[in-house]
């Protein structure tokens, strides 16, 4: 059992590695194509070391004039090849830039919505931005000393050819240059990873607070909240500046050394020359050459942080596709009918500090409805939560028809299950859009899927009111609703569960903002509903609401404290109780 587990847990965390490796792979012809441009890139630089050869040593002392017209001739198509092959290379870089996007962009915001869902992890936004910056480092500066530095040893080589003296100068730079940037990765590495966590801790922070923006206004906290961020930003800020010094020592003292060793060559190729064993040519020859050979380390030293950020950036992607884990291929089962059944179910805290629901079990016939009470935090919403898979179950387990509800094909399961949250919840769109639950971005039937919207805002009563809007359903909305009241908000989220003529129909409080109208039109669709053979599970307060239930379920510290039919579970209610009681 346990190697079993071992292996699943083992399949789990391989599933990221494996996403990004494929998308990578995608891109392998494009990397290998602009591998091979910087080889001739690199070939043809030597170009300019090589006409200064020839007309130091054989134009100047021949005086032959046709021969520097033809020299220069070859030279002037070598640097225009050269600028032609680098913008080749970086259009090839601009077009794996992208392809990652259009690989994994969606795949990252998937598993964003998939992990946040199920495993409560903290992520937002911000995996997108570190998503951005690992395209950046793979198709920028970095990756392009990556793919000169295999070409240092060709210029050793040629500075051998020169001298040995001068080979030996190039190759002591190279490895004091790498052992430099060596040494630099070890002594940032700490203070880099620190500075991105704190900014990504600041850019969360920002995101909470911007996405209740209104509720920090209206109750008098937005000094306090920008005070606060402030001071989290200057903290982040002042890691980024920590970081930003050590890496600038490091840089400045690589591109000294660099400079140091051009010169040196330089003064070294004249020391030979005076003693004739070079020529006078191969003094800015070497010089160089000796440049051109610790290039590509010195770029890969300055652009050393955006690498170290891409490997971080790297694994967080890793994480949240090991989060999200392997995608499951279900089976299609039969249309459910609306029976549902919870058995044994425990849900704990996101803390993973206690149990908000444990040892629930209840049945449900197609057709019957369900009235959940209880006091204010006994679980309510956890229990509806857990049964639209917002919230993952410890143990125990919810069935549609008689399959768990991890075993329905996710597209299938949601159809059937309508949802109403406890608060509003919509996004930027059209009324019509929220209401198809943005269907409208799949290439379906355009007057089908208007049929079917208008439908289920007809059966909660939202029809008339949409149509005094000014632009009807086509009324734009900012997020969370902006532009509509609280009561047609809620009349909007309850035609969007009632979308796509839903088997099963899982409502919490849905009724806390309508009015008297709203909640007339509300109590018409249940009986609708229940007139179609649609399993109604409702939490309210209400006894307008509780008096249509078949069946009630009391909940008190997430435990079930009664469960039976209206008419018995009333009767067993003490005396001064109410069965209706606040949510």
């Amino acid at each position: 059992m346990k190697a079993g587990t071992q292996s699943a847990e083992d399949d789990k965390h391989g599933v990221g590695q494996q996403v990004m490796g494929d998308a990578l792979r995608n891109c392998r012809g494009l990397f290998i194509t602009a591998a091979v441009f910087s080889a001739f890139l690199n070939l043809l630089y030597l170009a300019p070391t090589l006409y200064m050869l020839q007309v130091y040593d054989r134009v100047i002392p021949s005086h032959g004039g046709v021969t520097l017209l033809m020299l220069t001739g070859i030279f002037v198509a070598a640097t225009l090849t050269i600028a032609l092959l680098d913008l080749a290379r970086t259009r090839l870089l601009g077009a794996i830039s992208y392809r990652l996007d259009r690989l994994l962009a969606g795949a990252v915001m998937d598993g964003l919505l998939r992990v946040a869902r199920g495993s409560g992890m903290a992520r937002n936004a911000t995996v997108l931005r570190e998503f951005d910056a690992l395209r950046q480092v793979l198709t920028g500066i970095g990756v392009l000393a990556l793919f000169d530095v295999p070409w240092a040893p060709i210029y050793i080589l040629a500075c051998m050819l020169l001298h040995w003296a001068l080979g030996v100068m190039a190759l002591a730079g190279c490895l004091l240059l790498t052992v430099l940037s060596w040494w630099a990765e070890r002594a940032t590495h700490d203070v880099n990873k620190q500075a991105n966590r704190r900014a990504q801790q600041s850019f969360m922070a920002i995101d909470g607070t911007l996405a209740t923006a209104g509720t920090v206004n209206a109750l008098g906290m937005r000094e306090a909240m920008v005070q606060r961020h402030v001071v989290d930003r200057a903290q982040a800020s002042l890691a980024a500046a920590q970081a930003a010094h050590s890496s600038a020592a490091f840089t400045s003292s690589v591109k000294a050394l660099r400079l140091t060793m051009q010169s040196l060559a330089l003064g070294l190729g004249a020391y030979l020359a005076i003693n004739q064993q070079i020529s006078p040519g191969a003094i800015f020859a070497a010089s160089l050459l000796v440049s051109r050979a610790l290039a590509p380390i010195e770029m890969i030293t300055g652009a050393w942080k955006g690498l170290v950020q891409a490997r971080e950036s790297y694994r967080m992607l890793i994480d949240v596709f090991d989060a999200r884990g392997a995608l499951r291929i279900h089976t299609t089962l039969p249309a459910p009918m609306g029976r549902v059944s919870v058995e044994g179910l425990a849900v704990m805290s996101p803390a993973r500090d206690r149990l908000l629901l444990q040892g629930l079990s209840f049945d449900l016939a197609p057709g019957e409805m369900l009235g959940v009470i209880g006091p204010s935090g006994a679980g309510k919403s956890t229990l509806v939560k857990a049964m639209v898979g917002i919230n993952s179950a410890m143990a125990g387990v919810v069935r549609y028809d008689g399959a768990a509800l991890d075993d329905w094909p996710e597209q299938q399961l949601t159809q059937a299950v309508g949802y109403v949250p406890q608060e509003p919840t919509l996004y930027r769109g059209t009324i019509k859009e929220n209401i198809a639950r943005f269907d409208t971005e799949l290439g379906l039937d355009p007057e089908e899927l208007d049929r079917e919207v208008i439908r289920a805002a007809q059966l909660c009563g939202a029809h008339d009111f949409i149509l005094r809007l000014p632009q009807g359903y086509d009324t734009e909305l900012g997020w969370g609703g902006v532009g509509l009241s609280g009561g047609q908000a809620q009349r909007i989220t309850l035609a969007r569960a009632l979308y796509n003529r839903p088997r099963v129909l899982i409502l919490d409080e849905p009724n806390a903002h309508l009015d008297a109208i709203g909640q007339e039109a509300l109590l018409g669709a249940f009986r609708t509903l229940r007139a179609q053979g649609v399993t109604i599970i409702i939490v309210a307060h209400t006894q307008a609401v509780l008096n249509n239930a078949d069946k009630l379920l009391v909940i008190r510290d997430g435990r079930m404290d009664m469960f039976g039919s209206r008419q018995a579970v009333l009767a067993q209610q003490m005396p001064g109780n109410t069965v209706a009681q606040s949510a």
